[in-house]
């Protein structure tokens, strides 16, 4: 492992602490905005299949209420 080689001689904060600061000073903004994207994309998928759901019970409830009193539009 490369890493082991790299690491080797520093102490233990080095690798745990300091270097995923740096990686989320550096990447932060990218790490934010692709987390922001992922967690709209699952809300409007959620949002979506909610509408659907919601589209679908109201044409079978309208739909059984009309073919039960035999009326057509």
């Amino acid at each position: 492992m490369a890493e082991k080689g790299i690491f080797a001689g520093l102490p233990w904060w080095v690798r745990w602490i300091a270097v995923p600061v740096l990686v989320l000073v550096v990447f932060g903004s990218l790490i934010m905005s692709v987390l922001g994207f992922v967690i709209a994309l699952v809300f409007k998928a959620l949002l979506l299949v909610a509408l659907i759901a919601g589209l679908i019970f109201v044409v079978k409830k309208f739909t059984s209420s009309s073919s039960s009193s035999k009326g057509d539009w």
